[in-house]
């Protein structure tokens, strides 16, 4: 599975929110079919294909520059793993995980 995250800064436009421009950029990714999770920092989505990402990304940076902005910066990281399955939801399981151990190994410690 990949998990992929894109960040688009539109730059040169009337106004510093951009808002509309990442609505656009989600909607794109729905309308091909993906399932993409708004964060305050990006956007993330899984695929089985990295043509799939590839496309995602152009997709998504264009349709940037057809809401107006007249320069876009736009940011993608990829995590395939090959090894075995992984989703976003399980690698943040695993660190809620940790940090539940990390917990509980503190609890029985007492400071001096």
């Amino acid at each position: 599975m990949i998990i992929a995250e894109i960040t688009v800064i539109p730059i040169g436009t009337c106004t510093p929110g951009v808002s509309k421009y990442v609505a656009g950029a989600v909607a794109e990714l729905r309308n091909m079919g993906l399932n993409p999770r708004l964060t305050a920092m990006g956007t993330i989505f899984e695929t089985d294909n990295l043509d799939v990402v590839l496309k995602a990304f152009k997709v998504v940076h264009e349709s940037v520059f057809a809401r107006g902005a007249m320069r876009v910066v736009t940011s993608l990281r990829i995590d395939e793993r090959r090894d075995k399955e992984a989703s976003a939801d399980q690698k943040v399981r695993s660190v809620y995980s940790q940090l539940n151990a990390i917990s509980r190994d503190n609890s029985g410690s007492t400071a001096r």
